[in-house]
């Protein structure tokens, strides 16, 4: 049996990448979730899962609330993605720290140097 048809996911991810090769190339083609999975056939849980799935094995899927998803056609519209996920990341990190009561740094591991 074809490893395809065995897994969906597999085919789901294939789909998901066809659509937005062919049709959300370039931050100007951006698509937003809820459009995307229609588009695909899934929920939008499934495919945000899909879409980590598929930038865990080194897809260019970039995104921005403004936006949407597209791939990435050039190096900005990736630092534009990485930008605001390591924005996101620091917000979520700035929390933990304020709930555990320790200041961000500690949380983060960096060392104290004796001044």
């Amino acid at each position: 049996m074809d490893e395809a048809f065995a897994n969906p996911d597999i085919r789901r991810r294939a789909e998901l990448l066809t659509v937005l090769s062919r049709e959300h190339s370039g931050r100007k083609h951006g698509v937003h979730a809820p459009e995307l999975a229609a588009k695909v056939g899934v929920p939008e849980r499934t495919l945000r899962r899909l879409i980590t799935e598929l930038r865990e094995e080194g897809e260019a899927i970039v995104a921005t609330p403004e936006t949407g998803y597209y791939m990435a056609a050039t190096p900005d519209d990736i630092r534009i993605c990485c930008g605001f996920l390591r924005s996101r990341a620091m917000r979520s990190l700035a929390n933990e720290a304020r709930l555990r009561r320790i200041p961000l740094p500690e949380l983060l591991g960096q060392l104290h140097l004796p001044t």
